[in-house]
């Protein structure tokens, strides 16, 4: 009966282990992600500066076309979209473009802006000094609110780059 006893504890074991080692992946994952992501440049993540850090050199011999995309996740009784559909800028030049949010709904509801850019290289030339993105929005029945983003284009953006596209997604965060 003894040999038993201590296959069922060894098994007990290993399930402990295998559980604590699926619980402690989880929870790095996103962490894992994001440094994979600022490492190769994928998912379209944009920086976050300081405005006093973004003193670059203006780029005035070149331009490129920014363009804003406002989406809503599934569940958000929301309207979401850009005051300005693009922008011509110049690499190094802050500039400020904004989006307009409607609360379509008759309760309160706390959204949250997830960015993304493209191509994807772009993210890490893209920097945002101010954004809605950086904090919840919560927004009363019938509210609208317009939400501010202030951006620099790093000059060093890849020439071949002449276009990025700044798409936000709000998801419904409200518990």
């Amino acid at each position: 009966m003894s040999a038993p006893d201590t296959r069922h504890v060894r098994s007990a074991w290993k399930i402990a282990v295998v559980v604590v080692a699926m619980f402690g992946f989880g929870y790095l994952l996103v962490p894992l992600y994001n440094v994979f992501c600022d490492i190769t440049g994928l998912n379209g993540k944009t920086g976050r500066i300081s405005v006093g850090a973004a003193n670059a050199a203006v780029a005035s011999d070149r331009v490129i076309t920014v363009e804003f995309v406002g989406n809503l996740n599934a569940d958000m009784p929301w309207r979401f979209e850009p005051l300005v559909k693009s922008l011509k800028v110049h690499p190094g030049k802050i500039y400020e473009a904004s989006f307009l949010a409607h609360n379509n709904s008759d309760h309160r509801i706390v959204g949250q802006a997830v960015p993304s850019i493209s191509p994807g290289i772009g993210g890490k030339y893209f920097n945002k000094t101010e954004c809605f993105c950086f904090t919840n929005q919560p927004l009363a029945a019938g509210e609208t609110k317009k939400m501010p983003l202030r951006f620099i284009v790093d000059p060093a953006l890849p020439g071949n780059v002449k276009r990025l596209t700044l798409a936000y997604t709000f998801f419904n965060i409200t518990k």
